[in-house]
């Protein structure tokens, strides 16, 4: 209805540089937004305002020149010019009300595609280390990057999922460490474990399949193990010197192959575990990324031989630095070190040279929150390659924070004190988890309420949504125990007899959804829709329960029921985008 009410503006403001009132090489941008006062009619324009100037008219005057010259509609009841220059449309009930037969004829399509364009995007999410289970912080980012995609997708812009693995760098070598030294204590060994080990259950089990395998293989004795490491930080010394020279004296008594036994085995028993907790979650990628692969493929020296070619690397201490400061950075960015090793963040650079030259136009990264500091060294870099840094997009998701009761759950990768997850989905469902996730703008502070997410109450929002999803359904149930059946033309054709408030109000609700599914997607707000799809149940709700649906008036009944439909066509498709099932029977 907005399109058609611009279209008509459109057609007014060419009557009106035809008939000198405009000039011809004015540029207007027609707005046609929904009043927030019934009283101020269905939709507003504020288009006579905006030319006011330029027209050097009054703007109440220019308003009613323009309502003057707007063609006849059947779809509007009146137009008035409210404040200062806005001009009100009153729509028809019937023009409102065609949006019942295009919901019923569209049915999973409606509202799609309204943004359709042939611009690739790639969205990257979750991308945790692959050093432990997914906790209740990563599912945020699951669930608002899984939601991003499928809303974009479902617009009509050409959309793959992508993990970025990060399966090199000192993270993992401390995982493969403390795998091995958990064998060690497997086999006999007195081990001190050290105190920034991976210290969770996972690590035994993984340990356990090495000596399933291979037995005592790589057994060695603890004190040849331990002969000159530096002290841990429990007796003194510092916990990162000490992690560093257990890994190094793992390397060197293993060997390469006896290491990457270790190593190996950690990244695929997690990164299985991950990808299982994904799947299980509702969410896919199209692309598993392994950061190894950038340095196996020549990806990390490429993008510093662009860097240092467009003349922006320099040397200083023995280090390799990138001139990030130039492109507005708080300092320069070390990128290979003197003893030759590269950074994580010529990894980074790296990877955002690999996504562009696989095609994309836009890269959406979705970051925890305590990733905010890189946006900017990202930008840079995006720049320094020769690339619209503009093409670069990145979304900030606030962890959630769990509790029971009123006690906030800590956790800790490291320490093994976590929340998986998968627990949480057990406890509360993946509905309730997926819903929950998104039910806030992804960069707000959230609480994760255990008790309300299980709870069956009109509190509770996707168990609200998922209600009214199943009271339809079980409309059409009692209709057919009653000996009735569903006439949809006939409903349609009466949809006029649909004149109370409670009424017009989920007809109107139901033609706002495509706008809602189109901007939720361009602005990567998928609880735009999540709130939009509790207001929809609500005033479902209120319309089931002023009026009754059994009747024995069989106009009134398909009219009635065709509503009812339409409404339940919708609730399942802004779930189903949100990652969230559609219940027939609660």
């Amino acid at each position: 209805m907005k399109q058609q009410i611009a279209d008509l503006i459109s057609v007014a403001l060419d009557t009106l540089i035809k008939n000198g009132v405009l000039a011809d090489d004015i540029q207007p941008n027609i707005m046609v937004e929904n009043t927030r006062d019934k009283a101020h009619g269905d939709f507003a324009s504020n288009i006579a305002l905006t030319l006011a100037k330029p027209a050097r008219r009054n703007p109440r005057e220019l308003a009613q020149q323009l309502i003057d010259a707007l063609p006849a509609s059947d779809s509007l009841v009146k137009t008035e010019i409210a404040g200062p220059g806005f001009i009100n449309f009153f729509v028809s009930q019937a023009s409102t009300a065609a949006v019942i037969n295009t919901i019923l004829e569209q049915k999973a399509e409606f509202g799609r595609g309204l943004a359709k364009q042939d611009e690739r995007v790639q969205v990257e999410f979750v991308s945790a280390n692959p050093t432990g289970p997914l906790h209740v912080g990563h599912g945020r980012g699951a669930a608002y990057g899984a939601s991003v995609a499928d809303l974009l997708e479902a617009a009509g812009v050409p959309v793959e999922r992508e993990y970025y693995v990060n399966d090199a760098g000192r993270q993992m070598n401390i995982l493969g460490t403390s795998v091995w030294l958990r064998y060690l204590e497997k086999q006999g060994e007195a081990v001190t474990f050290p105190s920034n080990g991976y210290k969770g259950e996972y690590i035994f089990d993984i340990a356990q399949s090495i000596i399933d395998s291979d037995g005592d293989k790589y057994a060695h004795a603890i004190s040849t193990v331990m002969a000159d490491i530096p002290a841990d930080e429990p007796q003194g010394g510092d916990k990162e010197t000490h992690i560093d020279a257990l890994i190094e004296r793992a390397q060197t008594l293993l060997g390469e192959q006896g290491y990457a036994v270790f190593f190996d085995a950690a990244l695929n028993s997690i990164l299985s575990d991950i990808r299982d907790d994904l799947a299980d979650f509702g969410v896919t990628y199209q692309e598993w990324f392994s950061e190894r692969s950038l340095a196996v493929h020549g990806d990390v020296d490429s993008a510093l031989e662009t860097l240092d070619k467009n003349g922006y690397l320099f040397e200083e201490d023995g280090n390799l630095w990138f001139r990030s400061t130039e492109f507005g950075d708080d300092k320069d960015r070390v990128v290979r070190r003197a003893n030759g090793q590269t950074t994580y963040f010529a990894s980074d650079i790296a990877y955002l040279k690999n996504k562009f030259e696989r095609g994309f136009d836009k890269v959406l990264y979705i970051w925890g929150s305590d990733h905010h500091g890189y946006i900017a060294r990202m930008k840079a870099a995006c720049e320094a390659l020769g690339y619209n840094p503009d093409r670069l997009l990145v979304r900030l998701v606030q962890f959630a924070i769990l509790y029971r009761g009123t006690e906030r759950v800590q956790m800790s990768t490291r320490s093994g004190s976590f929340v998986t997850l998968r627990e949480l989905r057990e406890e509360v469902g993946k509905d309730a988890c997926r819903f929950f996730y998104v039910a806030r703008k992804a960069d707000q502070h959230m609480d994760f309420d255990l008790e309300l997410a299980k709870s069956s109450s009109k509190d509770n929002p996707v168990y609200y949504i998922q209600y009214a999803h199943a009271r339809v359904c079980s409309v059409m149930r009692k209709l057919e125990e009653a000996g009735w059946s569903w006439d949809k033309e006939a409903g349609l054709e009466h949809l006029a007899k649909l004149d109370t408030e409670s009424e017009k109000d989920l007809i109107v609700k139901l033609s706002k959804y495509p706008e809602v599914l189109t901007n939720a997607a361009v602005n990567y707000e998928p609880h735009a829709l999540a709130n939009y799809l509790r207001e929809l149940a609500n005033d479902f709700h209120a319309y089931y329960n002023a009026n009754k649906m059994l009747i024995d008036d069989a106009d009134m009944r398909n009219a009635r029921v065709t509503l009812s439909e339409a409404t339940r066509q919708v609730i399942n498709n802004g779930l189903t985008l949100l990652g969230v099932s559609a219940p027939e029977q609660m």
